[in-house]
């Protein structure tokens, strides 16, 4: 009497959120003509809002580069010159249901002013200027490091990057000083009819001059952003003379980081006189030399890229250097450390600001008036994988290497492969044109009668078995019934068996 099995492979498809190889990227031209832009921004529908710097504007385009209209005029507000000027603007949370924003500017005086603004009621592409309600006023003692960025957490409170004031090596220590909110990242709730309050869970709540500070040690904190997915906090930190920073705060951390300035540029000790032990500080994800063969002079803080349209840089955080013009991607390893990487070099002079449309593009700003669109440039390269006949095949390419649960399967290159075993499978894909890309992850399972008693879904299972080879040989095996201990039977023998009498093994 013989028992026929049948071989049945059940495969599902999941995302895969990294690419082996480092992001490269080419820059796509959408729009010029713009005076001076350091900001781009979206309101969460197909426009994007440039700030103009000096000209105190905030501009409006589409997702093509087409100017739409001047949404705001602040320039009668601001003082310019030097590192001056309209700085930053946030969308509430809801602002297609309750039109209201936040810009921040140095007013003529040469302060930090945050201030509140309605759209007009009767068109969205222009915003009222009589709605103008300030919300915070810091003073400056000098015109650069006013930070600037303004951004929505996932939290729903409003952060406001403060610079130390200006001035090289933070003479005054500012950065430092808990009785200051130079050199920090505040933190408020904006969410009532006038003015604002702190935040319940703020570090230093309760503590005189401290209620608004969420982390401190900044030097000029030149963009910062949230992960879309995540939630992450990824800021972009000036250096003095010596290193470029970015610093990561992961989502759900309670604040009161300290990121070293002065104590620290980077992660090299500066300044430390008056200083606590390494440990009081955060130290940077990144750090990019001023000296050759960088030649860094001012990073811009970047995005991460959470679009669905280049799937093979999903996950990358960019940013670049004002000077050069390097452009670099991070990208986590997926074990709490982070690849840091050239994503694309030497592209000059002016680098600004990056910024996320609707879509999860990320378009990018250059002072001389420039705006352009971040390009992957293995983006036509996206090989995936599928099982047909019991063979995994990869539908393009000139060689894979196959990971079984996230481990190389030695001498396994071919762009068709066998599975042996169970569980998770991808490849890394060469195009032969410099791309390598991981492709999606198949969930390879066997069941119903398979050659190989060790796999738990087996008709034959048995957790006393020691091989896989299709023998089913089994040590040990208790069976109720005749069988005795030690006994070892072939799966034959034991098939018939268990045909016979009924019987199952424990």
């Amino acid at each position: 009497m013989r028992l026929l099995t049948a071989l049945f492979l059940l495969f599902s498809l999941s995302s895969i959120a990294q690419t082996p190889s480092p992001p490269a990227i080419s820059l796509q031209l959408v729009s010029n003509g713009w005076s001076s832009p350091v900001g781009i921004y979206s309101c969460g529908d197909d426009r994007m809002f440039i700030l103009e710097q000096s000209a105190g504007h905030i501009e409006i385009m589409d997702l093509d580069g087409n100017p739409i209209d001047t949404f705001l005029d602040v320039s009668s507000l601001i003082s310019s010159g030097s590192e001056r000027g309209l700085l930053g603007l946030a969308f509430h949370p809801d602002y297609l249901n309750n039109g209201t924003f936040f810009i921040n500017y140095t007013d003529t005086s040469g302060d930090t002013v945050v201030a509140k603004y309605q759209v007009s009621a009767g068109d969205p592409n222009n915003a009222d200027p009589a709605s103008a309600q300030i919300i915070i006023a810091i003073d400056q003692p000098l015109g650069n490091h006013n930070g600037g960025h303004i951004a929505f957490g996932p939290d729903g409170y409003l952060y406001i990057g403060m610079g130390d004031g200006g001035g090289a090596n933070d003479p005054n220590n500012l950065a430092q000083n808990m009785q200051t909110l130079l050199g920090k990242m505040l933190r408020i709730d904006v969410d009532q009819a006038m003015g604002y309050s702190i935040p319940p869970d703020n570090p230093y709540v309760g503590e005189p001059e401290l209620d608004e500070i969420w982390s401190s040690g900044l030097r000029n904190p030149w963009k910062f952003s949230f992960d879309a997915v995540t939630g992450d906090m990824w800021i972009g930190d000036v250096g003095q003379n010596a290193w470029e920073e970015i610093d990561l705060e992961p989502a759900g951390t309670p604040g009161g980081q300290n990121y070293g300035w002065r104590c620290y540029e980077g992660d090299a000790p500066f300044n430390t006189a008056g200083c606590g032990p390494e440990t009081d500080y955060s130290f940077p994800v990144a750090t990019v030399a001023h000296a050759n063969p960088f030649n860094w002079c001012s990073v811009t803080g970047g995005v991460v890229y959470r679009g669905a349209a280049q799937p093979n840089i999903y996950g990358a955080y960019f940013f670049a250097d004002y000077c050069v013009g390097d452009f670099y991607s991070i990208v986590s390893d997926g074990q709490d450390s982070y690849d840091v990487n050239p994503a694309l070099e030497g592209q000059g002079f002016g680098w600004t600001a990056f910024g996320e449309a609707v879509n999860g593009e990320i378009y990018v700003t250059r002072i001389n008036g420039n705006i352009y669109r971040i390009v992957d440039d293995c983006a036509g390269f996206t090989p995936m994988i599928s099982g047909t006949g019991g063979q995994l095949v990869v539908n393009e390419g000139t060689q894979a290497y196959w990971y079984l649960n996230g481990e190389l399967i030695p001498d396994a290159t071919g762009l068709v492969y066998t599975p042996v075993a169970m569980g998770d499978y991808y490849a890394v894909v060469e195009d032969g044109q410099g791309c390598a890309v991981q492709t999606n992850a198949l969930d390879w399972v066997l069941v119903s009668g398979v050659p190989g008693c060790t796999y738990p879904s087996a008709s034959n299972f048995s957790p006393d078995a020691t091989v896989d080879d299709g023998t089913c040989n089994f040590v040990d095996l208790v069976c109720a019934g005749d069988i005795d201990n030690n006994l070892i039977v072939n799966s034959a023998d034991l098939l018939l068996f268990l045909a016979s009498f009924g019987t199952t093994c424990d």
